[in-house]
């Protein structure tokens, strides 16, 4: 899916939406000494849970100037694939929620483009499942065995809202910060012994270089 570029040649900007302060923060400073123009890059910090992602991201997608903007769902998700471990990347090749299956834009490329930006870490592809609460114990099984990789609560529900507020490109990436034999007890714990806030504040430029190439003409 392109866009068509702007007057000043820069296009249409790039949104990227989480839910948690930790996580803004992260993508925050991986934005430092970037541009400020039209094509920059702006976060937006929904809120947790599918309700307040869909009300804040729709809201931002239907007006000026990100009413044509590609968006991505980012921060943190739980693995559920045993063998996945806290720092490992997950670009989705689509979201699942409630029966509604979003595809995500040139998710080959933007998973290349992340393990080019964090070498030495592991990049999973394959189905981000979406839930409406902090998914733990036997429900990881029921969801892995539906053949999602990981799950969260904001990532399908801002792909599927900034798609009703119209057609752009738009995609999923997240960093597990608990997994079958590492599961979190609370989020606070983030900030210690795992490193998922410098990983997800060190996969910026990938987020650029996919949103640069979302900017071409498809033949």
């Amino acid at each position: 899916m392109g866009t068509e570029p702007g007057p000043d040649g820069s296009g249409p900007p790039l949104l990227i939406a989480c839910a948690l302060g930790i996580e803004r923060l992260a993508l925050r400073g991986g934005l430092t000494g970037r541009g400020a123009g039209r094509g920059a890059a702006r976060v937006l910090r929904t809120g947790m849970g599918p309700a307040n992602a869909e009300r804040a991201v729709l809201a931002a997608c239907s007006a000026e100037p990100l009413r044509t903007a590609a968006v991505i769902a980012s921060g943190f998700c739980a693995g559920l694939v045993p063998g996945m471990h806290p720092g490992d990347l997950v670009v989705a090749d689509r979201t699942s929620a409630g029966g509604v299956v979003t595809p995500c834009t040139d998710a080959a490329l933007l998973r290349e483009a992340v393990a080019r930006a964090v070498p030495g870490r592991t990049v999973h592809g394959g189905v981000l499942a979406g839930a409406d609460h902090v998914v733990r114990g036997p429900e990881r099984a029921l969801l892995e065995a539906t053949g999602a990789i990981a799950v969260d609560m904001e990532s399908a529900a801002t792909l599927g809202s900034a798609l009703r507020a119209g057609p752009r490109p738009v995609a999923a990436v997240r960093v597990v910060v608990d997994a079958p034999e590492h599961e979190l007890v609370r989020i606070g714990t983030v900030r210690g012994g795992i490193s998922a806030f410098r990983v997800l504040r060190a996969v910026l430029p990938a987020f650029h270089e996919w949103h640069r190439s979302s900017l071409l003409p498809r033949r």
